[in-house]
């Protein structure tokens, strides 16, 4: 990333140098070529005039002019050291000025100017040449200057790519390494940031992420700590027990007392992982809810439980309100819209829908079929543990419900007939979520 951002920022000034150095140059070249033959045509036209006056006074005079030569007088003071002039007046000979001045066979500019003296009805013919070399030698100047300011943009402008480049790929580097570490067991969050929002809203997300995972991870470490002991003592008695019955398989009787103590030790047992279980609901923090968007996780489970859906020729619909934000623990809230399809599925009948909408604050999501409902004898204890009327473990509902209450929500059941069940969330305000 740090090469395309030197190498695509440099492409970019070099155009913009190359799209104003040329036309620079070529004007420079121009203004040179320009200069030069003005003050060629100026001191053209300032001799024609000065020798045509110079004829016009001996004219008035009554005198000869006699040769060229004789009244046309300090010249060279109307030239440049290094330009020639050659000065033609009819009738005269030639008179060439600063004829030295130019080697032969050098490049010249040349400007020519023609006066006509009416008085003695002659005319007037200069011709003046200016090496060129000096003109080069400013263009040379020039386009060193301009190349040499190119340059330094072009150095300038890379070693500034370079910097910024730096600066952003640094901190991805950084966040990448966290990202490692996170995976590597380290929950430890860096609590870095940078300056620049996007890169300091994903190291947020990355150190909220690290907090969530270090809450678990210490909760989960909690857990098979308090699994390992308490769990112990129960099984090394259940074991004992069942090696006592396999000893006095023959005697009926101590068998059943020996099976009732293991019997016993059984509902120690599950007395002990039920309270480990409420443990670690207890540990469970509303303040671990993360906004998530509410349509996601509905595709997703809608996703999922339609072949079987398909399978016994029923629908699900989803309506309602899109793209509302809730705050919820993601899997907590998967488990609890499939625990509510999956009891559709199997107590309820024809299309089941989904309905979304947000009231007051909340975020509402209502699960409904269009089978009979909730029977008046178990709607009382619909949510507690074991209430089932088909047979099932009746623990669905009861710990959708604990899910919910859990991430600050709840679970109802708002229609019986037939059953409409309700999820209520917390909306989140959509002004602190990254536009999409």
């Amino acid at each position: 990333m740090r090469r395309r951002l030197v190498s695509s920022t440099f492409l970019v000034v070099m155009m913009v140098v190359i799209l104003l150095g040329v036309p620079l140059a070529v004007l420079e070249v121009r203004s040179v070529d320009t200069s030069t033959k003005t003050v060629l045509a100026t001191e053209a036209r300032m001799l024609a005039r000065t020798v045509s006056m110079q004829v016009s006074k001996a004219s008035l005079d009554g005198t000869n002019s006699g040769p060229l030569g004789n009244y046309v007088s300090n010249m060279q003071q109307m030239v440049a050291a290094d330009h020639t002039a050659t000065i033609n007046v009819d009738g005269q000979s030639p008179m060439q000025v600063n004829p030295l001045a130019i080697a032969p066979n050098a490049p010249t500019f040349v400007a020519t100017f023609n006066e006509d003296n009416v008085l003695r009805n002659v005319g007037v013919h200069v011709t003046v040449r200016a090496p060129r070399e000096p003109a080069d030698q400013q263009i040379r100047s020039s386009m060193y200057l301009i190349g040499g300011v190119a340059l330094a943009v072009l150095v300038a402008a890379t070693g500034l790519a370079y910097l910024q480049a730096r600066r952003l790929t640094k901190p991805l580097e950084e966040l990448a390494a966290t990202a490692e570490r996170l995976g590597s067991g380290d929950p430890r969050p860096r609590h870095r940031r940078y300056g620049i929002s996007e890169l300091d809203r994903v190291a947020e997300v990355i150190d909220s992420s690290a907090d969530r995972i270090s809450t678990m991870l210490g909760s989960e470490r909690r857990l098979a700590a308090e699994a390992s002991h308490e769990l112990r003592t129960p099984l090394a008695a259940l074991s004992m027990r069942l090696e006592e019955i396999i000893t006095l398989a023959d005697d009926p009787q101590t068998v059943r007392d020996e099976a009732e103590v293991a019997l016993s030790q059984v509902e120690r047992l599950t007395d002990v992982v039920q309270r480990l279980l409420t443990t670690v609901r207890t540990h469970r923090r509303s303040d671990l809810a993360v906004p998530i968007e509410v349509d996601t996780v509905i595709r997703q489970q809608v996703h999922e439980w339609r072949p079987a859906y398909q399978s016994m020729r029923r629908g699900i619909v989803v309506s309602g309100e899109r793209r509302l934000m809730a705050m919820a623990t993601p899997g907590a809230f998967s488990q609890i819209l499939s625990t509510l399809l999956e009891n559709s599925l199997i107590h309820g009948a024809g299309t089941v829908t989904v309905h979304t909408r947000a009231v007051g604050g909340s975020v509402v999501i209502e699960v409904g079929d269009e089978g009979d409902g909730i029977a008046p004898d178990l709607e009382a204890k619909l949510f507690e543990r074991g209430a089932s009327s088909r047979g099932s473990t009746g623990l669905g509902l009861a710990v959708a419900r604990e899910l919910a209450e859990a991430d600050g929500g709840r679970l109802n059941l708002v229609l019986q007939r037939p059953a409409v069940f309700a999820v209520f969330l917390t909306e989140h305000s959509p002004l602190s979520v990254i536009a999409r």
